[in-house]
């Protein structure tokens, strides 16, 4: 215990006069990192070179300390990082991962301020990447290095991965999926990996997988005031899209789990955009596009409910005179002209939920010292979905999720963080780091 506190002592706190002029450095370049392709493709060694500028000087490259650093790209620009502080054992190993270098989209036009250089006012620092997750790559690089300036003797290695391209999947092989996939991160498989992108200071025990769908109807068009020689593609989605959600709800209704692990909500399939050709207002339109998405809890497998989405789609399809209609003369087949409606469904990349593992070590360290820092701890789970962590899970690595952003900022206009919040992830990763030397 002695040296436990020892070691705490020596790392200290997040220092504000060198965290805020690196944050400062980094949110300066969120308008470079926005990630939404084709338009929007971001840059992500713009911030890896901010990170190398504060480690270098403690790093093996220079000869000024142990920190070992690898700048990993597959893509020209678009790098990512591991920086390792040795430990004495070997297989003795604790990483700190999920920190990214990309950011979501941001329209000054919509901001109180500008999203493209840090605001200061007081404890609040503003600007887009200050929660998500800019905050967290100035955060872990300040404890790297801490690591590398103070030199403590540790057992555990302590590995931070800087990642590139995680806000969008539609451009893939860039970020920790490749790391993955050439073997770069398999050593951390050896200890626990804590993923450090999410918000309010608590454990995140839980996130929900997510199925981009659209359902595209056709009807036939006509005149509205000839009604019953029209199929209304509007009408037949609405019912369409009604049955789907009844039949998704019978076959996956809130499961015990979710209550354990503190979900505030079960998994939803719902509507949330609408769109057709357009047309005039006494024209029944003949097609029309809904599209939503699925969010499902980890305890239901995400290929299970794209089939029986699709089983939903094709027997409504086969049976769609059985529907449920509105009005004397609304129909979905007109039998003298052998038409009938009909329902088309796809999918974008879908994304697995996951619940982490609440009796590993990895899990246990982090609520001690949350609650050693941040008073109380209250793990939760929400059905909103970070990318890629479920696929670490099943690959063998122990992940557990953590973050000192402000929860109601995420991906929001006006994103800020606070110091102070930033600080207790400081001091809790310091705990964490203390604990596993026991």
């Amino acid at each position: 215990m002695a040296a436990a506190t020892t070691l705490k002592e020596t790392l200290g706190d997040l220092n504000r006069d060198s965290f805020v002029p690196l944050l400062s450095k980094l949110i300066g370049e969120s308008k470079y990192v926005q990630n939404n392709p084709p338009e929007l493709i971001p840059e992500e060694d713009r911030v890896v070179n901010h990170v190398l500028d504060v480690l270098r000087p403690f790093s093996t490259t220079t000869g000024g300390g142990p920190l070992v650093l690898n700048h990993v790209t597959y893509f020209p620009g678009r790098g990512n990082l591991i920086v390792q502080y040795p430990g004495t054992v070997p297989g003795k190993i604790i990483s700190f991962v999920g920190c990214h270098m990309d950011v979501v989209t941001a329209d000054p036009n919509d901001w109180d301020f500008d999203p493209f250089s840090l605001g200061i006012e007081g404890d609040k620092l503003k600007g887009r990447g200050t929660t998500d997750c800019l905050g967290h790559v100035a955060l872990v690089t300040e404890l790297m290095r801490k690591l590398g300036e103070t030199k403590p003797n540790l057992k555990s290695t302590v590995v931070a991965v800087f990642i590139a391209n995680e806000e969008n999947s539609s451009i893939t092989g860039v970020g920790v999926d490749a790391l993955v996939k050439d073997a770069l991160l398999d050593n951390l498989k050896q200890g626990p990996l804590f993923w450090v992108d999410t918000a309010d200071k608590q454990p995140c025990i839980g996130t929900g997988g997510m199925i981009p769908w659209k359902l595209h109807v056709t009807g036939k068009l006509f005149h509205s005031g000839l009604a019953h020689k029209a199929i209304n593609s509007l009408e037949l989605a609405m019912e369409a899209v009604k049955e789907i959600q009844l039949r998704f709800y019978k076959d996956f209704p809130p499961h015990p789990q979710e209550q354990v692990y503190g979900f505030a909500t079960p998994s939803t399939m719902k509507p949330t955009q609408w769109s057709y050709p357009g047309g005039g207002v006494n024209q029944i339109p003949g097609e029309c596009t809904i599209s939503g998405d699925v969010r499902l809890t980890p305890f239901y497998n995400v290929k299970d409910v794209m089939n029986k989405l699709q089983e939903y789609v094709d027997d409504i399809n086969e049976n769609i005179q059985k529907l449920e209609t509105r009005g004397p003369v609304s129909k979905y087949v007109l039998h003298d002209e052998n038409l009938r409606g009909s329902l088309t469904l796809s999918f974008n990349e879908a994304k697995s939920g996951v619940a982490c593992d609440v009796n590993s070590k990895g899990f246990h360290v982090l609520c001690k010292a949350t609650e050693e820092v941040i008073g109380h701890v209250k793990p939760y789970s929400i059905t909103g979905s970070l990318p890629l962590i479920r696929e670490l899970q099943d690959d063998g690595f122990d992940v557990q999720i953590c973050g000192y952003g402000i929860m109601a900022t995420y991906h929001a206009q006006n994103e800020y963080c606070l110091f102070t919040d930033m600080s207790q992830g400081y001091r809790v990763f310091a705990s964490i780091i203390s604990q596993l030397e026991d």
